[in-house]
């Protein structure tokens, strides 16, 4: 059988293929700068899966949709010989999570119908692959997730929250729709009747089954940040369903386990028989360390039987060859720290089994990429670890300094092998059944993403090119990367993104772009905000500093109840290193971030009054607020050692809001409404307030039904307009240009603003 292990032939030669074959027709002089309204055209990639023969990769195209309020999804297809275009496999626009079957002929899907401009929870669906429409095979009220085929194909197991209520719910609505249906039949047939013929289902028949909408709370951790709020009574369990071959085999779904806890990651066991699951049965797991049970369920029914308890949290499953041991993706934060690393684990499938660390000594982030704002939106799909045929290697990503590649590591001794190297970042990757080829999409600074084959003892050979029409018509510019030294001998890496036609003897205005997480990296990725404000002038700098991924755990980890504090120096001697360059002008510095990067905004304009304009999103302003109302818990002592109520001076001493007598920068602050992971009113709203009270000029502009994904996935209008407001507001304080939208009474325009016989509105009102 052909093994993972030939991936290495001709990896080394994937950088120039696939540089080559990106390469535009048109030359500099004819190309135009990228603008923030490009990202309308974007075409996204997501979720590539291979066909058990190798000869199809599908995948999820995802666009933005035609009102540019959200996005359109869609199984399209290539074959993996190369030298075709992809083509359209599905009509619906909310289509995604394909699945082969073991034998290639259908695929499975998941589709969400929209119904008054609403989605309803995702159904599955069937695609015959040698031709015929596909067609919906489950309608569970909560909707359905998570395919996985059974080794024979004939059983489909999946994941829901249906509950028995919502299934008696849903048989009683159809009843009534039935009796009303035959009532009506009846009232049309009596057509001499002066009288209305009386339904035979009476009173009840207009009785509404309403579901109370007050949320009685009893947990700590009770909403999620983009899911809202979480249901204990509806915990996610494993059901099957027979796989259909056709619209007219009509089959029933079955719960397979049931109780209050959920259930995740459900693995056929090789005969069939069984089906491995996890699932961490604490009601309140934030009063300990993490930790996983691992069960068994016979595939026929029965109690799940508990193989055993692993002390961290388990991810990403993936079985064996022989079907006796599992590989996963997990973190044994013990002693608690703020930033663990990720490693690869083995464990033997036997009771009371502990798992091996085969990554023990490697001291980079395994299963873990680095950050950009441009991941496909809504279409899902991580990634799992690859076995080799023969079982004696994996296949995973690593991210080290910025980059993603794939490495391949033996189980008997951990040793690693590199299979791809460069400035890029490999986003998602699977194999063919027989590990005979392996299919990875890759994003570099200048692309988003593209797929790309790679095959034993051959070439590597690009799949799409899905921007191909837009991206030839961009000057878009390769970052400069660069290291500087920091104040305790710490090397940083970051990048400079310059304007398109940059001049060295130019001074330039400068925007420094923090990260958020903090245990996050930047890294050589497509970044459309980069490259847009590179396009309008800026030298963008990025670093990653201390508390960064991808440079070992204790380069993350140092941080540790030291956060925001020595990363800030990191960051302005990184704003040092570009001026000594000798092209930024230093009296033109702006600042801005999210999340974790809008905490360390607001930390670093309460510390330094050098920047000439800052854009906090998405912040933290308050610790202690933030403590109390952010949608999960620090129970555990990862940033700090204790909660406010007993360690009062620490929170005081690392929230921003505690020096905000020393801010001097003029401040915008950009917020989700609905944002729960970073709650508003711990962040930008009470930065503005205060600085409000003191008078210097701040700007907040909050998005209606976004949450923390505004800047990757929210609606495409917000992405655009958030763009431009933070530019906006560093035109207005480094370039001058004016900005009339953020003026406290902009003056009227008699000729366009004034109305005939309306009073000028007051210029303050009070509250009543």
């Amino acid at each position: 059988m052909r093994t993972s292990h030939h991936f290495c032939l001709g990896s080394a030669l994937f950088l120039l293929a696939f540089g080559a074959i990106l390469d535009a027709p048109v030359s500099a002089a004819e190309k135009r700068s990228i603008t923030e309204k490009d990202l309308f055209d974007f075409v996204w990639i997501g979720d590539p899966q291979v066909s058990p023969d190798g000869s199809r990769t599908v995948f999820v195209r995802v666009s933005v949709n035609e009102k540019k309020d959200g996005y359109d999804t869609s199984l399209w297809v290539v074959p993996t010989a190369g030298g075709e275009e992809p083509h359209r496999l599905t009509s619906g626009t909310r289509d995604a999570a394909p699945r082969w079957s073991p034998d290639g002929r259908y695929l499975a899907f998941a589709r969400a119908a929209e119904k008054e401009g609403k989605p309803d929870p995702p159904q599955l669906c069937m695609l015959p692959m040698s031709g015929g429409d596909a067609f919906q095979f489950t309608s569970l009220p909560k909707g359905a997730s998570g395919i996985v085929w059974s080794p024979d194909g004939k059983t489909i197991a999946f994941l829901s929250s249906t509950n028995p209520e919502d299934l008696a719910k849903q048989e009683r609505k159809k009843r009534k729709e039935e009796e009303l249906k035959a009532a009506a039949v009846v009232d049309r047939g009596v057509k001499e009747s002066a009288t209305p013929a009386a339904s035979p289902i009476g009173k009840a028949a207009g009785d509404d089954e309403r579901e109370s909408d007050a949320h009685v709370i009893t947990r700590a951790v009770y909403r999620s940040n983009n899911e809202g709020y979480l249901d204990p009574k509806r915990p996610q369990h494993i059901w099957t369903i027979p796989a259909p071959r056709s619209a007219e085999e009509k089959v029933q779904p079955k719960q397979l386990t049931s109780g209050r806890f959920n259930e995740d990651e459900p693995n056929w066991s090789k005969d069939g028989a069984q089906i491995h699951f996890i699932s961490s049965r604490v009601d309140e797991p934030y009063y300990e360390l993490p930790k996983t049970e691992l069960y068994s369920v016979a595939a026929s029914g029965g109690e799940p039987v508990k193989i055993t308890t692993v002390n961290m949290e388990m991810s990403d499953l993936a079985l064996s060859p022989d079907g006796k041991q599992l590989a996963f993706v997990g973190s044994k934060n013990e002693p608690v720290s703020s930033y663990m690393q990720p490693d690869l684990w083995v464990m033997d499938l036997t009771p009371n089994a502990q798992p091996r660390n085969l990554t023990a000594g490697f001291d980079w982030d395994l299963a873990a990429g680095v950050f950009g704002d441009n991941g496909a939106p809504r279409a899902g799909g991580g990634n799992l670890p690859i076995w080799s045929g023969d079982g004696k290697s994996i296949l995973e990503i690593f991210s080290k300094e910025g980059r993603t590649n794939l490495g391949r590591f033996d189980v008997a001794s951990g040793a690693f092998t590199e299979l791809t190297k460069g400035d890029q970042a490999v986003v998602r990757f699977r194999a063919s059944a027989d590990g005979a080829k392996l299919v990875y999409q890759v994003s570099t600074s200048t692309r988003i993403g593209d797929l790309a084959v790679l095959e034993e003892r051959g070439q590597p050979r690009q799949l799409t090119d899905v921007n191909r029409e837009l991206f030839s018509q961009l000057n878009l510019t390769e970052p400069e990367e660069v290291w500087y030294e920091s104040f305790d001998g710490k090397r940083v890496q970051a990048w400079l993104q310059k304007p398109p036609r940059f001049d060295a003897k130019k001074k330039y205005p400068l925007v420094l772009n923090i990260h958020g997480g903090p245990h996050a990296a930047y890294g050589f990725v497509f970044d459309h905000e980069f490259q847009w404000m590179a396009a309008k002038g800026y030298v963008v700098l990025y670093p990653n500093p201390r508390g960064s991924t991808s440079y070992g755990q204790e380069f993350g980890n140092v941080i540790q109840y030291r956060y925001p504090g020595d990363d800030y120096q990191d960051l302005m001697l990184g704003v040092d290193d570009a001026i000594k360059r000798g092209y930024i002008d230093e009296k033109k510095l702006a600042v801005t971030g999210g999340s974790g990067g809008g905490l360390l905004t607001n930390w670093v304009v309460t510390h330094t009054d050098r920047f000439a304009a800052g854009v906090a999103q998405r912040d933290i302003a308050d610790w202690e607020s933030w403590w109390y109302t952010a949608d999960f818990t620090l129970f555990q002592p990862t940033w700090f050692k204790a909660p406010p109520f007993q360690d009062p001076e620490d929170f005081k001493a690392r929230s921003p809001i505690t020096y905000i007598n020393n801010v001097k920068t003029p401040m915008m602050f950009v917020l989700g409404e609905t944002d729960t992971r970073t709650p508003t009113t711990a962040g930008g709203e009470a930065m503005f307030r205060a600085l409000k009270f003191r008078r210097i000029p701040t700007v907040m502009v909050k998005f209606p039904n976004e949450t923390h994904e505004l800047s990757r996935s929210g609606q495409p209008w917000h992405r655009i307009e958030r763009l431009q407001h933070i530019v906006g507001w560093f035109d207005k304080w480094l370039l001058g240009v004016a900005k009339p939208e953020y003026e406290i009474a902009p003056e009227l325009s008699p000729e366009k603003d004034a109305v005939p016989g309306k009073p000028k509105p007051p210029t303050e009102t009070k509250p009543r």
